[in-house]
């Protein structure tokens, strides 16, 4: 009965006109940018922050977490109709529907991606809503140690997890940690890596760090690919499925949601991943597996699903732990951090009208989205065809004016060009941007819990392995950091023996 209560006060907060009007703006926005090719909710967001700084703390939660799942929406128009996905989660979803539309189905397979996202944001909302409450429950019992531990868990995760070598995500991790400490030292009050510049002594911002890593080094990216595609926008019609459409894909979706519940719940682990899962499953249970990659429906419906069910749920160690689950939700993180809120689990005791009414406007939002999706199908596939000459100019004057007017510094612009720089080089050496915006994030809530765990330990590392839940998580990121590099040796090793052997 509590839930429904508590549900109850999340829908007498999201159904006022003001946060009803920003859940729409939310999931328009959202269900835009995931259309538009070159633009995502990482370089959205990170625009919206210097605006929401202006906004209540609910409102601004609700529009961000709008454009977060409603990219996810988006983001299939364009892998379907075009064969590049708005969104990294939507690149599985590529694989058979553009094949669809290529068959002349691109109304069914955009249909099917719509009624899946639908089912698997109701299904995974409500298990924010039930479980959610109980992640914080248990997270009461949290010291600074396991903080500690499970931050450190958390960075582990993402840097094992991306994309690409775990050298380059480590230090990319690293390289996010040494950002988050410049500014004054909380203990001290002494200035940190300032190098005499009072504009750092507060920090190095987070909207500038934001804005230059993903908006900048991703428009830079956009505007070197000279790449042409065929668009079948003609293809879009009789979008509802056939009965057996619908049969085929209602197991997929239930298998998608679950598997997409799972992985959007643990730290560290984006929607792609989940996508990608659900996709292996349905190929591997097929009774015809040879039918994937060839238009089959399934191999629309459980991605979409996943990849939508992992976005609602990426909340829950948002919002209760405090541990950004992917970029996206270390951006959402910094906004309230931004307004003042510290993320965790006394969040539900504090401030309810904030994580329930958040909660109540997912079930809004994903409501909206379905009525947004179906009927402008056809203008959302029109935009798809928008060239990105037309959109850059004023994604980077958006970019730049929010930057300047959240401390009136025009040092804030020429950092933001600076760390753009970094993102493009990083992009060009395959350094995933990722684990950066999360050790950046993390950074200063990880040494505050490191120095007052040893405070109270009296400076003995002990604690860290002595409190059992502590223990568990450095053992999880041990492993998980075993398991990553013991494979890697052994192919460095048959590759050495090889060589020996042909010498």
């Amino acid at each position: 009965m509590d839930v429904l209560s508590n549900l109850a006060l999340g829908f007498g907060v999201a159904l006022t006109l003001k946060n009803l009007a920003y859940c729409f703006l939310g999931v328009f926005l959202g269900t835009l940018i995931g259309v538009l090719p070159g633009v995502g909710p990482l370089v959205t967001i990170a625009m919206l922050l210097p605006i929401t700084f202006g906004l209540d703390p609910v409102s601004s939660l609700i529009m961000l977490a709008g454009i977060f799942y409603g990219a996810q929406y988006g983001g299939s128009t364009t892998a379907i109709l075009v064969n590049m996905p708005g969104e990294v989660s939507s690149a599985v979803t590529a694989i058979d529907g553009y094949q669809m539309a290529r068959q002349g189905r691109a109304g069914p397979a955009l249909a099917t991606a719509a009624i899946a996202s639908f089912t698997a944001g109701i299904i995974s909302t409500l298990l924010v809503a039930f479980f959610g409450p109980l992640v914080g429950k248990w997270a009461l019992e949290f010291g600074a140690a396991e903080y500690f531990s499970l931050m450190l868990m958390g960075l582990v995760f993402s840097a094992v997890l991306a994309h690409g070598d775990l050298v380059k995500s480590l230090a990319m991790v690293v390289t996010g940690l040494m950002l988050g400490i410049v500014g004054t030292d909380v203990t001290s009050g002494l200035p940190r890596f300032s190098f005499g510049m009072a504009e750092l002594l507060d920090g190095v911002g987070f909207t500038v760090v934001a804005v230059g890593l993903f908006a900048v080094a991703e428009i830079v990216q956009n505007l070197a690919r000279t790449d042409k595609v065929e668009v079948f926008t003609k293809d879009v019609k009789n979008l509802m499925p056939t009965w057996a459409d619908l049969k085929a894909i209602t197991g997929p979706t239930m298998r998608g949601t679950a598997l997409g519940s799972f992985f959007g719940a643990l730290p560290g682990i984006t929607a792609s991943v989940a996508a990608f899962s659900a996709y292996m499953l349905e190929k591997k249970i097929a009774k015809d597996p040879s039918r994937f990659g060839h238009g089959a429906i399934e191999g629309v419906a459980a991605p979409e699903a996943a990849n939508n069910a992992a976005a609602q749920t990426h909340f829950i160690p948002t919002l209760t732990l405090g541990i950004p689950a992917t970029a996206v939700m270390a951006l959402v993180l910094g906004a309230l951090t931004m307004q003042g809120i510290q993320p965790g689990p006394a969040v539900m005791t504090t401030k309810p009208e904030l994580f329930w009414g958040l909660v109540a406007s997912m079930l809004v939002g994903n409501v909206l989205l379905l009525l947004l999706n179906l009927p402008l199908v056809g203008v959302w596939a029109r935009l798809t065809q928008v060239p990105y000459r037309f959109l850059f100019p004023a994604i980077l004057v958006f970019a730049s004016v929010g930057n300047y007017s959240l401390n009136n510094s025009a040092v804030d612009v020429y950092l933001c060009a600076v760390v753009g720089v970094l993102g493009y080089v990083f992009a060009k050496l395959d350094c995933q941007p990722a684990p950066l915006i999360l050790g950046y994030v993390l950074g200063p809530m990880l040494e505050e819990n490191l120095r007052r765990a040893l405070l109270m330990a009296e400076g003995s590392f002990t604690v860290f392995v002595t409190r059992p839940i502590s223990l568990v998580f450095l053992l999880a990121s041990a492993l998980l950091l075993v398991a990553m590099v013991v494979p890697s040796l052994r192919k460095g090793r048959a590759r050495v023996a090889g060589e020996s052997e042909g010498d």
